[in-house]
């Protein structure tokens, strides 16, 4: 069973480049080769133009950050942080002065002669962050660094990931399976599935001008739609469910249908409208009142309209 095939990728200097995909995509094989822990049967891997492909990953300019963070118990922060910079043989002057800057960097300052079991999840993850940063190298690959942290530290970390990345200026490669995190941070993304890369490009790219239905389907919830021979795309949230006696803008596409299914998630409501000619659709409708009227959609006739402007062709069946 090959992992990877096909993959031609070229990652620009100081760009976050996400790999995106679900388990079993290759994602994480493809981060292993770049750091060295995985050689590729064939073809090559180069940094800076450098062959690295036959090279080992301490000889590569690389390094990694995984999700269990790897940090030596015994070790104080500021010895965990400073451990690559003494296997490197940096005079300890400057080795101090590199490890301050790296604690300041992840706002750890004053706790470097803590152990790591003192500090809370998300602060072991900054220190794993700053024991890689701080060795400058060219390359950080990160996989999944943020998977063991609750939702909302997440959520607070992927800003402060992106806000590193930016003051360091180092090329940041990122596995994750997480679409928001991916689409939060990135500078560019490459949606993997089966080994291979199905469509790259900025975050908007990847949203709003899915390449496949499978990137349609992956990166947030989807309408695929057929007419006339064309699959097509509406993302929920640009569909407009017309209140009883609205009429749409002109232009407005209008689809009856009946609500089969009200979902409430806090900041908004999702809406699954079975149209009368048989397709599902889901719409979205921002709480901005009290949502305890939305369960009383339940089972009623609906009209949806979309503009054309809001859809996006996947594909022809006409070749």
């Amino acid at each position: 069973m090959v992992a990877v095939a096909g993959v031609d990728l070229v990652i620009e200097e100081g760009e976050f480049f996400t790999l995106l995909g679900p388990s079993g995509s290759g994602k994480t094989t493809l981060l292993r080769m770049i750091a060295g822990f995985e050689r590729p049967d064939a073809g090559s891997i180069e940094l800076r133009g450098r062959d690295v492909t036959s090279l080992p990953p301490h000889l590569r300019d690389t390094n990694t950050v995984f999700q269990d963070y790897a940090l030596f118990p015994h070790m104080s922060v500021g010895q965990n942080i400073g451990y690559g910079l003494r296997i490197k043989r940096i005079p300890a002057a400057e080795r101090r002065r590199r490890v301050e800057r790296a604690l300041r960097m992840v706002r750890l300052e004053g706790l470097d002669k803590r152990r790591p079991n003192q500090l809370s999840g998300g602060q072991r993850q900054r220190v794993a962050l700053a024991r890689a940063v701080v060795n400058e190298p060219e390359v950080l690959l990160l996989d999944e660094p943020l998977g063991a942290l609750d939702l909302k530290l997440r959520q607070e970390m992927q800003i402060e990931l992106k806000q590193i990345q930016k003051e360091v200026g180092i090329t940041f490669v990122y596995v994750t399976h997480d679409q928001e995190e991916a689409l939060t941070m990135s500078d560019r993304v490459a949606v993997m599935s089966n080994g291979k890369i199905e469509q790259i490009g900025s975050p908007v790219d990847v949203y709003e001008r899915p390449a496949s239905e499978f990137v349609a389907g992956f990166i947030g919830i989807s309408n695929v739609l057929l007419r006339d021979g064309v699959r097509f795309v509406v993302r929920p949230e640009k569909i407009r469910m017309l209140t009883e006696g609205e009429n749409p803008d002109p232009g407005m596409r209008v689809e009856p249908g009946t609500v089969e299914e009200v979902v409430y998630v806090g900041m908004s409501t999702r809406y699954i409208v079975r149209l009368d000619r048989g397709e599902q659709l889901v719409a979205v409708r921002q709480n901005m009142d009290a949502a305890s009227d939305a369960a009383s959609f339940q089972g009623r006739p609906v009209r949806l309209a979309w503009t054309a402007g809001h859809t996006y062709v996947l594909e022809s069946k006409e070749k």
